[in-house]
């Protein structure tokens, strides 16, 4: 009879599938959105992470961040990589793939090597719901079919998404890369980018692309909603005009998704060498050093940094990714403990969370940034590819939260990339940590987001609240035969709607069809 009882409440659960892109950038999220949708509803939401097998160690790392129950409450199931010509066996991850990142890249959007294998996995498992990453647009019309609700899930923010909407069609075949734009009708502060800052899709002239790109938008457009790793107490008039931008039926903003819960952020990353030796650190003295998973830094320009770092007199901690790279030679012995290098991964989230960390040097990376607010940290920006010039200018110009760390010519292309010369890296380093300079302004101003970021995702905060009516959705979704269709009616919709500003800029009702490669890295 108890066996009977068990069976009946694990049918009862709502098994959700979610499908993240081969990048840890977009895994870690993704398991971390995982946790929150288990514990939110206890015993009531079943998630299921799905990766090729190579990557299942990248969702197991997420999931202890949040301490040991989350491996429990979340399960992860594999399928395929698909065969790409020139990569080896196991390379199935941007950040592993090395110059052969690109062909990770090529094999994601394409949509006849990677959708099989998906398609057989959500057929088999045939789930509840679907979470799927914006890459695999394919799997809205899966879900569809199989008669299950799809909800896409993006990491990057509602900002630069808005932004890319906003200057689609404006910049190409128009001048040369010295050109700066306006991004036009955005709300807020005036947004000014050089050309040569913006993502490659903005500026190329059309081609076959655009097709695929066109696909992607109408599959979204069918999809009950985009949940997005943002909170509209921190970039609520972005979130309300993103909505209406992208014709979406709902918006779930509820990030930050990297905040550990209440038992488990004792845990985290309380063993590392690297937070060990924070602990012998005054408060707010440390810079913090991380370029991400994923773009590529030449060994003249890490040479250039180490140098900086030296020179600027601060202590500092500097996660880094290329192994054969090596300091100037006398570089650690003249550093001594004033520095610490760590290769490979780093707890960057209990880094960012430690009291003795007083800036973060970062590539603007969406999800670092998030987590940087998050912890209440100020920026020096040092953007290097695809949507991180403009992750840079919320940081900079709307929050007001960082720094520039270079003001010389700049470009999201690596070809195109001028070294930043040590004496610059020092020189911003310097000047940003001294006391009562320009860092503790935006450290008091970062501290303020942070409380606000903590709010949302607790019980009742704006998060909180957009999670849960996610979770109702799917719920309501399943319960109705064809349930994507049957709420597909439904009006866009968004805690605390607000349509003022998205009718200021004249966006409402705007249905130019519109879709972009959403990689974060």
């Amino acid at each position: 009879m108890a066996s009977s009882s068990s069976a009946k409440q694990s049918n009862n659960k709502l098994r959700i599938l979610l499908v993240p892109f081969f990048a840890s950038s977009h895994i870690g999220p993704y398991a971390d959105l995982a946790v929150r949708l288990a514990t939110a509803r206890p015993g009531a939401v079943e998630p299921t992470v799905a990766v090729t097998p190579a990557n299942v160690p990248v969702v197991r790392s997420a999931l202890e961040r949040h301490g040991a129950a989350a491996s429990v409450l979340v399960k992860v199931a594999t399928y395929p990589f698909p065969l790409v010509d020139g990569l080896a066996p196991g390379v199935e991850n941007l950040s592993t793939a090395g110059d052969d990142a690109w062909r990770i890249d090529a094999a994601a959007l394409d949509e006849a090597l990677t959708r099989p294998a998906q398609e057989a996995l959500l057929r088999e498992r045939r789930p509840d719901a679907v979470v799927t990453d914006y890459h695999f647009f394919w799997n809205c019309g899966i879900a569809g079919e199989l008669g299950v609700p799809c909800v896409a899930f993006s990491v990057i923010g509602p900002f630069s998404l808005l932004v890319m909407r906003l200057l689609d069609g404006t910049v190409r075949d128009r001048g040369s890369e010295s050109q700066v734009v306006v991004v036009p009708g955005l709300p807020g502060p005036e947004i000014q980018i050089p050309v040569a800052e913006l993502p490659e899709f903005l500026t190329r002239q059309a081609n076959a692309d655009d097709t695929r790109n066109l696909a992607r938008a109408a599959a979204l457009s069918r999809c009950l909603g985009v949940a997005v790793n943002a909170c509209q107490d921190i970039e609520q008039q972005y979130c309300e005009m993103y909505v209406r931008a992208w014709c979406l039926k709902r918006g779930y903003f509820v990030g930050p998704v990297s905040l550990p819960l209440p038992l488990a952020a004792a845990g985290t990353g309380g063993e590392s060498p690297c937070i060990g030796w924070l602990g012998s650190k005054p408060s707010c003295s440390v810079v913090y050093v991380c370029f991400g998973t994923y773009a590529a830094i030449s060994a003249d320009q890490l040479r250039e940094l180490a140098l900086g770092l030296e020179a600027s007199g601060k202590p500092f901690l500097w996660a880094v990714r290329a192994d054969r790279w090596a300091p100037p030679e006398g570089w650690a012995e003249r550093v001594g403990e004033r520095g610490m290098l760590v290769r490979g991964w780093a707890p960057q989230t209990a880094i960012l969370a430690h009291p003795a960390v007083g800036a973060f040097l970062t590539h603007c990376g969406s999800s670092s940034l998030l987590e940087a607010v998050a912890a209440g940290v100020p920026m020096l920006t040092w953007p290097l590819v695809f949507d991180q010039f403009i992750e840079e200018r919320l940081v900079t110009d709307v929050l007001r939260i960082g720094e520039k760390v270079w003001d010389g010519p700049r470009s999201s292309r690596y070809e195109e990339r001028e070294v930043v010369p040590a004496e610059a890296v020092a020189r911003s380093v310097a000047r940003f940590m001294e006391p009562g300079g320009a860092g503790e302004a935006a450290r008091g101003r970062a501290r303020e987001l942070a409380v606000k970021a903590h709010a949302a995702v607790a019980e009742g905060g704006s998060s909180y609240r957009d999670l849960h009516r996610l979770i109702d959705d799917l719920i309501e979704a399943r319960a109705t035969t064809g349930g994507m269709t049957s709420l597909s009616a439904v009006p866009a919709k968004m805690s605390g709607n607000n349509a003022d500003g998205a009718r200021r800029a004249g966006i409402v009702g705007k249905k130019k069809t519109f879709a972009i490669i959403c990689v974060q890295h």
